[in-house]
């Protein structure tokens, strides 16, 4: 078998290329994408008018929450000096609308990503050989002769590994 001195590093250098095609998505799309929820959540959008406005947008964190409190209201405050020069100003139950859309979509997200269930009629597991050891089952340090006779004082939960 030849091989290549910088095969490896090539490989390396190839994945992490793969690894990045799924976020082909630009910042601004996504920056963009945020501004429609946080607009979906109650989210009130007040575009610079002035140059005293601008100013002051851009003493604020791009891309950021900033809460601020006016006599005893408390308001986020979105500031966006990129895509649309502008702030986005909500109160506690807009902010609050925001965070679960985001939690929803965290976990929309996750279990979009979860494995499912493979079902094929023609797949033999047998073909792998036996199914014992760690990832078959159970954690069991029993698999291992280094363990030796570890107990690791869990009760219940070390029954039946």
């Amino acid at each position: 078998m030849i091989t290549q001195k910088g095969a490896p590093l090539r490989a390396l250098a190839i994945l992490t290329m793969l690894a990045g095609l799924p976020s082909c998505e630009t910042a601004d799309q996504r920056i963009a994408q945020k501004e429609d929820h946080l607009a979906a959540a109650g989210f009130a959008l007040k575009p610079v008018n002035s140059p005293q406005q601008q100013a002051m947008l851009n003493r604020l964190p791009p891309h950021h929450f900033v809460r601020r409190t006016h006599g005893n209201s408390v308001f986020y405050v979105f500031a966006d000096p990129t895509v649309c020069d502008c702030l986005y100003i909500g109160d506690q139950a807009a902010y609050d609308n925001y965070q679960s859309y985001r939690q929803q979509k965290m976990l929309a997200d996750e279990q979009q990503m979860t494995a499912g269930e493979y079902r094929d009629a023609a797949w033999n597991w047998n073909a792998w050989g036996p199914m014992t050891g760690p990832g078959w089952g159970g954690w069991n340090p029993a698999w291992n002769p280094a363990w030796g006779n570890w107990d690791p004082g869990m009760g219940q939960y070390n029954a039946g590994w």
